[in-house]
């Protein structure tokens, strides 16, 4: 029978790396093997934990939470060919500002090793001993952080300093300024749906590990957009080919996060499942808190953020446009990239 319990060193456990991660001059986590190949940070035990919970939870009939990035496979703006066309006149602080604010996003992301979350025993009725959320105080969304923010104090980056390395390789020394960083990039709570009938920490935990793996959704879409221009060779022609290791770097991150999607899946996938204390000394099922949050959270997620964020996108992108000796015409041929919305089909009389 696999192991399904882990102490907290276990699941910190590295790899035998045969290099360390070097990248424009900063140590970065995870390493490389014998064959050049990178290994992602923290996956010795962590791997084979999260694959044995997997089996554990499909054996006593539940699954991973149904879900993955396509629920975001909504119209972007600006689109792929309106960033190119920036690029190619020259207008790539927008780009550059884009990957230095990823960057401090994903810095924010080790406030999970900073946090301290609670057993999530006190909040089930079954033992979650065995179980992955289980574990959740016990080191992996601490794990979770660190690949995020890094280990400062052992001069070891994570994501954070990921995102600004390559961001140097692919356009080198600019003199651009400092961008500013969103506040919060997760669903205000003010927008949540009425707080469910158990403990307020615990409703806290599912709400957000719930906004966790939207922006791990959101976060894949932009990643994916970002090494497909880092890789595009009609983009950063003078760098061509630190333009390329750079798209490899946002590879190694993107393994980095399929780990915490799969991981997120698993935690809720188990919450569902589980028959939860009410706050009356009843029970309520996992399933009702975790979909209910869901559906609020995804409506948000793919009717109402995007259109803000589209307007707020139009109106920093005419800024930006404006800095161009020919405006007018950027403007019209960016306009025209513009991604539409499909016009709804009429009903068949």
């Amino acid at each position: 029978m696999p192991q399904l319990e882990f102490e907290r060193d276990e699941l910190f456990r590295e790899d035998d790396y045969a290099s360390p991660q070097l990248e424009s001059g900063r140590r970065l986590h995870g390493g490389m093997d014998d064959e050049g190949r990178y290994i992602s940070p923290r996956m010795r035990v962590r791997a084979p934990a999260i694959a044995a919970w997997t089996e554990a939870l499909r054996a006593r009939g539940g699954d991973l939470m149904d879900t993955d990035s396509s629920l975001l496979a909504g119209i972007r703006y600006p689109s792929d060919p309106q960033v190119k066309l920036l690029l190619q006149e020259g207008l790539g602080r927008s780009f550059w500002n884009n990957l230095t604010i990823i960057g401090h996003i994903e810095a924010r992301g080790r406030v999970l090793a900073e946090l301290e979350f609670p057993d999530f025993q006190h909040a089930a009725h079954e033992d979650v001993t065995a179980m992955a959320v289980g574990h959740l105080h016990k080191g992996l969304l601490e794990a979770h952080g660190l690949d995020e923010g890094g280990e400062p104090d052992k001069g070891i980056g994570g994501h954070d300093a990921m995102w600004f390395a390559l961001r140097d390789l692919a356009f080198g020394e600019v003199d651009y300024p400092e961008p500013i960083v969103p506040e919060n990039i997760a669903r205000p709570e003010a927008d949540d749906p009425p707080a469910p009938p158990i403990e307020p920490a615990y409703a806290g935990v599912i709400r957000f590990l719930l906004n966790l793996l939207l922006i791990e959704f959101r976060a894949e879409r932009s990643f994916a957009q970002t090494e497909k221009l880092l890789r595009d060779p009609e983009l950063f022609t003078t760098r061509r080919g630190e333009a390329e290791h750079a798209a490899v770097l946002v590879d190694r991150i993107r393994q980095d996060e399929r780990v915490h999607v799969e991981s997120l899946r698993l935690y809720l996938g188990e919450i569902r499942q589980l028959n939860l204390k009410s706050t009356d000394g009843g029970t309520v099922k996992g399933s009702a808190i975790v979909d209910s949050y869901w559906e609020s959270l995804v409506h948000w997620a793919t009717v109402e953020q995007p259109r803000l964020a589209a307007e707020q996108q139009r109106s920093l992108m005419r800024e930006r446009i404006q800095e161009h000796a020919e405006p007018g015409r950027i403007q019209a041929a960016f306009d025209a990239l513009e991604e539409l919305e499909p016009e709804p089909k009429l009903a068949r009389a």
